[in-house]
């Protein structure tokens, strides 16, 4: 199966050794260190491996020698959005700059105070999203909905190291109470924010084509957003060269309660990023079920 088990490669002491080089030596030095700590990944987790090398060689179409350029790559890439969250989080966003792609879609939806719902994915780094909205005045509230599978060890130290984060938290229950505490927060004209492409085992989930083969995604988020009167934004934050980050923000139409028509523009769309930033698919799992298929 192609879900996610919920569950992030890493130690406690190894991010430790990271906030102390950036700290003590700065951004760029952290990114020397992720050559040894990709390499040990490139080498020695065969699982995540085949299934990253599966998506540069199979699904972007890329050659045998360059899918496996990219895997290194790709390990190097994702260390780097953690060293940057990690940076960004601890006091540094001055050492970032920042573009804006549809800041004004989002400042549409404030001031029609009936709240609205971003959809992101597993793609470049939407955790430091909050930061782009200081940066651009935007005084709003943003509602994460996520499962609690994350919390770990790691998520712990990284918080204890962090400026307290102004995202609220919205946790999947089996109940379904989060329902109560999503229609809440739009009727605050707050945002609720989905990520839409990992599910979980016994959860309901849709399929659809992604790079021209189809995969499974979570049903909640589709289900939810196109069944509440509320404005469906697609959101990403994606990795530039020289600590530069591009905030992108689209709007999509589509029928109310028509949540395979959503998640259909949700794909086209995500595939749109994928094709200009390759490197920032990170979802290290059999994401196309390749293994069986």
């Amino acid at each position: 199966m192609s879900q996610w088990d919920g569950k992030s490669k890493g130690t406690v002491f190894g991010y430790q050794i990271f906030v102390f080089l950036i700290k003590k030596a700065g951004i760029k030095s952290a990114y020397l260190l992720l050559y040894f700590v990709a390499s040990y990944y490139f080498l020695f987790l065969k699982k995540s491996n085949q299934s990253i090398f599966y998506y540069f060689n199979k699904r972007q179409g890329y050659s045998y020698l360059k899918a496996k350029c990219y895997v290194f790559k790709s390990y190097l890439t994702f260390g780097q959005t953690i060293i940057d969250k990690i940076a960004i989080a601890a006091g540094m966003r001055n050492r970032f700059t920042y573009e804006f792609d549809g800041a004004e879609i989002l400042k549409e939806l404030l001031s029609n105070k009936q709240g609205g719902v971003l959809i992101s994915a597993h793609i470049g780094n939407f955790e430091i999203a909050e930061y782009f909205f200081e940066e651009i005045d935007l005084d709003f509230q943003i509602n994460l909905v996520t499962t609690d599978l994350e919390h770990s060890s790691i998520k712990n130290y990284l918080e204890s190291i962090s400026k307290k984060s102004s995202v609220k938290f919205i946790i999947i229950q089996n109940d379904l109470s989060h329902i109560f505490e999503i229609n809440a927060a739009l009727a605050r004209n707050e945002l609720v924010c989905f990520t839409g492409d990992r599910y979980f085992e016994g959860v309901k989930s849709l399929t659809e084509k992604l790079l021209n083969k189809e995969a499974q995604f979570p049903a909640g988020p589709f289900l939810i957003a196109s069944r509440l009167k509320v404005p469906v934004v697609f959101v990403y934050v994606m990795k530039e060269p020289n600590l530069h980050y591009h905030l992108y923000t689209r709007k999509t139409d589509f029928k109310h309660r028509d949540e395979k028509g959503l998640l259909k523009a949700y794909t086209e769309n995500l595939e749109g990023m994928l094709e200009k930033y390759p490197l920032q698919w990170f979802n290290y799992f059999d994401f196309w079920e390749s293994n069986t298929h």
